[in-house]
């Protein structure tokens, strides 16, 4: 049985509504470095070289036990670059993992080795690798460097013979929905499907790179029109049953109810999309900055303080699109997600005072 994607990286809602009553945590977002081997052309932080002023381990270690003491059961890793780039990701792993909290990782995939994957099993990680096109050619386009996808599928494959998915360990694959790669996500996700694989499949949020390559994007009815598919394929071949709506297919966007991100040098942001650098845990407690930040305020009540046309979506209180999109490319964290196809009809239909007469 597939691994439904909702339930596996997400938290109930009561655990969620437990968490917004005590104003804590319940996942970290965290970057190790910016440095990654590859260029990719959607990247939301432009990765590449490192920049100055990275955490130290032990600066790492103890924003992960503030967010404990916080509530958190879950640490996201995601390098901000690429993971396995950071010299001691070993022990930062095998730390968290020693303070009874969960992880998951994830990766280009290019550095895996058996040694690697084996060791991630060990330590009971989740693994989602980023794995946007079956072509070389479109994946590599993707990817910025020549030769990314063999690297790709060969971890994967390392992945798949330690062990995973298995033994409650998830592998994922993420999938940037760009125009590219259109066609085949459809085949993407039967294949990943077919061998247990989670299908992470989300819409460029245009910062970074992405912001200089326009021309990937898909408009919002395009964006529908794959989600449905993607759906009924769902429903028909696997038994899985979900609502299409931005900016994952399959998966409700619910982490600004219960997490933030940390980034490599200790700024403290709502997630990758939303890059408004609240505070930096390297001169004040996360609890403080997150307890004091009228931003992070405003997306606990998400529901309540959105623009009033997402307020009057028939999704309203559960889907609220992409925050990244609508910071990104309104300026207003609070706005409409522009990718959002129900937003762009809605604006698009007369009003009935426009329609009187």
């Amino acid at each position: 049985m597939s691994i439904d994607l909702d339930q596996k990286l997400g938290f109930s809602k009561e655990d969620i509504d437990a968490s917004l009553r005590r104003g804590g945590l319940l996942s970290l977002e965290l970057e190790f470095t910016r440095k990654c081997n590859l260029q990719c052309v959607y990247c939301y932080s432009s990765a590449g070289e490192g920049i100055e002023g990275e955490m130290s381990i032990e600066e790492i270690m103890d924003v992960v036990a503030q967010a404990k003491a916080l509530g958190a059961r879950k640490i996201v890793l995601l390098g901000g670059g690429e993971p396995f780039l950071f010299s001691r990701y070993r022990e930062v792993i095998q730390r968290i993992r020693a303070s009874g909290l969960s992880q998951v990782v994830f990766t280009n995939g290019t550095l895996l080795t058996p040694e690697i994957c084996r060791f991630l099993f060990d330590n009971g990680l989740d693994v989602v690798v980023k794995h946007n096109s079956f072509l070389p050619s479109v994946q590599d386009a993707l990817a910025g460097v020549q030769g990314a996808h063999p690297l790709i599928i060969r971890g994967l494959r390392f992945l798949r013979e330690a062990g995973y998915p298995g033994d409650g360990r998830l592998l994922g694959i993420q999938s940037v929905v760009c125009r590219l790669n259109q066609k085949e996500m459809k085949r993407m996700w039967v294949w990943a499907r077919e061998r247990g694989i989670v299908p992470y499949f989300e819409v460029i949020t245009r910062q970074g790179r992405a912001a200089e390559n326009l021309w990937l994007e898909l408009a919002p009815e395009e964006i529908l029109s794959l989600f449905q598919g993607l759906a009924e394929i769902d429903a028909e071949r696997f038994g899985l049953r979900w609502v299409p709506k931005p900016p994952i297919a399959g998966f409700t966007c619910r982490r600004h109810l219960y997490s933030c991100l940390v980034d490599s040098r200790g700024f403290v942001q709502p997630c990758t999309g939303i890059d408004i650098q609240i505070g930096n845990v390297k001169e004040k407690p996360l609890a403080e900055i997150l307890g004091g930040s009228e931003v992070f305020g405003n997306l606990r009540r998400i529901y309540e303080r959105i623009d009033l046309a997402c307020r009057s979506c028939a999704l309203s209180g559960d889907c609220y699109g992409c925050r990244g999109n609508a910071y990104q490319i309104n300026g207003d964290y609070l706005s409409g997600d522009p990718s959002c196809w129900q937003l762009q009809q809605d604006l698009k239909r007369p009003s009935s005072a426009s329609t009187k007469g």
